[in-house]
């Protein structure tokens, strides 16, 4: 989504040719990622111990197993929706999309005749 609105406006803002780059992307999918987790986490962590969505420890365990008893589980959820928020702000939408932005809305709207 991002990619596509900087390439609306390559070629009359200077320097936004450098979201063309997939290198240049993916490290700002990947600071994206972190700052959601960073964002979203708390809540997250909270709202799974406010609904007891924990891990349940068995008595028959080492004694020190007992004091993760509540520890909330799924924190895979946020790796899973972080990851897909950021593909979805920073991947290019189409399959076969050139990343040359010489393809952007101004050049491809003048006609030579």
């Amino acid at each position: 989504m991002l990619y596509w609105i900087t390439r609306q406006f390559a070629g009359h803002i200077t320097g936004l040719h450098v979201f063309s780059y997939l290198t240049f992307r993916a490290i700002l999918a990947t600071a994206s990622a972190l700052g959601l987790s960073l964002l979203i986490g708390p809540p997250l962590i909270a709202r799974l111990s406010r609904y007891q969505i924990g891990q349940v420890v068995r008595d028959d365990g080492p004694p020190t197993h007992l004091l993760k008893a509540g520890t909330p589980t799924m924190g895979g959820t946020l790796i899973l929706v972080t990851t897909l928020v950021s593909t979805l702000l920073w991947a290019a939408s189409c399959g076969r999309c050139s990343a040359s932005p010489s393809l952007s809305v101004s050049s491809a709207s003048t006609t030579t005749t």
